[in-house]
């Protein structure tokens, strides 16, 4: 009929189609995780170093016999600041190192783990894992970025339902232990009956 427009082409897309959702493993990514991909963090270890100069410059100007009374007392607590800054650096470069790699492990095993891999977002999550050990050392700033990344990532339900992943139960898993029960269970049956045979024949 005029005036009505072409029919309707049978390869359109729905408006209201859903995208389907990602299915991730319930038993998480398997295998080792990545190579750390970060460099050290450069500014902690700036700050760690000035501070042992600083104090290496104060220990020398303290063996001036010109210093002396107040001058030699303000360079003394100058000296034990810097220092016990120092101390406290490199205490946090340690901690710090030891949980990224704890959490670095934690992480690629879960099931967000195979998106990302897919995605190729190594350096994503290594960032993720600097900005929240920085958090839990204490950094309020740090821990804003790392909720921003955590989203990004799909480390909370509602992230995920955005990126349309979802977990599901590892059907082949559940099969393998399903047999293996079933097994020990017709085994023991047998025992049963083995041993009631024992009894009825003695």
């Amino acid at each position: 009929m005029a005036g009505m427009g072409p029919p309707p082409s049978g390869n359109a897309r729905r408006r209201n189609a859903t995208v389907a959702m990602t299915r991730l493993p319930a038993s998480g990514r398997q295998g080792e995780p990545p190579r750390w991909p970060l460099l050290d963090d450069i500014v902690t270890a700036a700050k760690r170093d000035m501070a042992r100069r600083t104090a290496d410059e104060l220990e020398l100007a303290l063996l001036e016999p010109d210093l002396t009374g107040r001058a030699k007392a303000t360079a003394q607590r100058k000296l034990d600041a810097a220092q016990s800054t120092a101390t406290i650096l490199d205490k946090q470069i340690e901690a710090q190192a030891a949980v990224e790699a704890e959490l670095w492990v934690e992480l690629w095993a879960l099931p967000q783990a195979v998106a990302w891999e897919r995605l190729g977002w190594t350096r994503e999550v290594a960032q993720y894992v600097r900005w929240k050990v920085k958090a839990e050392l204490g950094d309020l700033d740090a821990s804003k970025e790392a909720r921003q990344l955590a989203d990004r990532l799909g480390l909370s339900p509602l992230a995920m339902l955005r990126l349309r992943w979802e977990i599901t139960a590892d059907e082949v898993g559940e099969q393998r232990q399903a047999r293996t029960t079933r097994a020990k269970k017709s085994a023991r049956d047998r025992l049963k009956v083995v041993d009631s045979d024992a009894v009825a024949g003695s």
